[in-house]
């Protein structure tokens, strides 16, 4: 066999094994919608650079997507975004190698976020495409070698490196330059959409802590709703771990953010924190204090380390450290956090559950910021204006936009209405408007729907309800509806593509 088939067979075997592997990983249609969109960009991107030669954005765009996203969709954009090129460049012995060059490089991207997480800045991102440039050198001039050489020797080899080192230099100073021009924006942009829109359902005590949690957000109560399902409350115990924090599911290792809602759902149902703990183990605020937020990390841990200590009755602080100040620290000059909507509307309830005066301002324009996002339709996008209105999205903004005191405001009546109106005929709420109803997703609506001065006892369409009609109930005090009780032991919680 000759060198040129041999080679044919290996990156055919390479990029079936990709291509099988990111379809083991059953990419939703959305995730197959954006892998579509990126190997557009990709492909484009390398078209409209074409005059410059080896200049392009190319590897810089597949290497963040595995940075973000993770390996196999970062391989599907790069191979895609080779072969899609070649309509225009020309298809020929070199598309193979292209495409499992630039598959690599997304693998390569998803093994730089393991190793260094998700948090690298400008210049070691920058560093990274370098070094994705430079790598793809390689396996180019390789090609060069075994393709079109005749004489496999070291010495044609080190001649083909040589010959085409100005090239290499040119195409790793442009990931340089184009890593260091946009490529901070596009992490953020899909570290956005890896964390809102890749759902999986599995059984795990998130779900069980959102929905006792509920009340804590706007205002934590020290008595238990006598509506909380006792079964539900003692499953949640009794996924504890002994060192005080919560997994995804029972058995699997703490983690903050599980364990940030599980504490807060404990105080929802009216159980300090401080006090639940497994055997002689410890409790979910030792666990906080042993794991505090990153101060670099993402707000939303911060926030919800806030509102658990004030649930557990303690000042929001972690040895020497004022989360409320760090949170504070933060924000922008247009009043948002993170420049996101659920997060200024988490750090809204942080900063009122602390109670500390002097931070109403922030509370108010954090308020004003996320009633400017509200969409046409009256719902709300966690990345702002613009984007889809999603159900979870307004129903965190709405309780927002009423704890810091815009109750009776337009755009709470039309956010309300927004929910209203999305709710499916079995009387829960879905992610997105048009799909399944989910327990995490009608719990967020009715929470909102209370906030706004609606009674969800009332709220039904076609005859279903989210909540059952309860004469002797508080006014607008939710209890657990019919449809959210046949789905308790399920949760949704975001995850990357694998």
């Amino acid at each position: 066999m000759s060198w040129l088939a041999a080679s044919l067979v290996v990156l055919g075997v390479a990029l079936v094994a990709g291509f099988a592997w990111y379809e083991r990983s059953q990419p939703t249609a959305r995730v197959l919608a954006l892998v579509a969109t990126l190997a557009a960009l990709a492909a484009l991107g390398r078209i409209a650079f074409a005059p410059i030669p080896n200049v392009k954005p190319t590897t810089d765009i597949v290497l963040l997507t595995g940075y973000a996203l993770g390996g196999a969709p970062g391989f599907a954009v790069g191979a895609v975004a080779a072969l899609a090129s070649n309509v225009f460049f020309g298809q020929g012995p070199w598309t193979p190698w292209q495409m499992c060059a630039w598959g690599g490089v997304g693998v390569g991207g998803a093994l730089l976020a393991r190793a260094f997480g998700r948090e690298l800045g400008r210049g070691a991102l920058a560093v990274a495409c370098a070094a994705a440039g430079a790598g793809y050198g390689v396996v180019m001039n390789l090609h060069l070698w075994v393709t079109y050489s005749g004489d496999h020797s070291l010495a044609k080899l080190g001649a083909i490196f040589a010959t085409s080192l100005p090239f290499d230099l040119a195409h790793v100073f442009g990931n340089v330059v184009f890593c260091l021009v946009f490529g901070p924006a596009l992490v953020r942009a899909l570290g956005r959409y890896r964390q809102r829109f890749e759902v999986s359902w599995l059984p795990a005590p998130a779900l069980a802590a959102t929905l006792l949690a509920a009340l804590v957000l706007a205002a934590p109560t020290p008595e238990a709703d006598a509506a909380v399902p006792a079964r539900s409350l003692s499953w949640l115990e009794s996924a504890q771990n002994a060192d005080g924090g919560f997994g995804g599911a029972p058995g699997q290792s703490s983690s903050g953010i599980y364990s940030s809602w599980a504490g807060l759902g404990l105080a929802a149902a009216g159980r300090n924190p401080r006090d639940v703990r497994r055997g002689s183990g410890a409790d979910v605020i030792a666990f906080l204090r042993a794991h505090p937020p990153r101060r670099s990390g993402d707000l939303g841990d911060t926030t919800r380390a806030i509102l658990l200590l004030r649930a557990a009755g303690l000042a929001p602080t972690i040895g020497d450290r004022d989360l409320v100040r760090e949170l504070l620290s933060k924000r922008r000059a247009s009043g948002a956090f993170a420049n996101r909507v659920n997060t200024t509307a988490f750090a809204i309830f942080a900063l009122r559950a602390a109670g500390r005066s002097q931070d109403n301002r922030a509370v108010r324009t954090g308020a004003r910021w996320i009633a400017s996002q509200a969409n046409p339709d009256g719902g709300f996008n966690f990345a702002g204006r613009g984007g889809g209105s999603g159900i979870d999205d307004t129903g965190a903004a709405l309780q927002g936009l009423v704890a810091a005191g815009r109750r009776g405001t337009k755009t709470v009546r039309r956010a309300a209405r927004f929910l209203a109106r999305r709710q499916n005929p079995d009387g829960g709420y879905p992610l997105q408007p048009g799909g399944p109803s989910n327990a995490q997703s009608t719990a967020w609506a009715v929470q909102a729907l209370v906030a706004a001065g609606r009674n969800p006892d009332r709220q039904r369409r076609n005859g279903a309800r989210s909540l059952p009609a309860r004469s002797h109930a508080r006014p607008h005090t939710p209890r657990s509806p019919p449809y959210l009780s046949t789905q308790f032991p399920y949760t949704a919680r975001c995850r990357p593509p694998s």
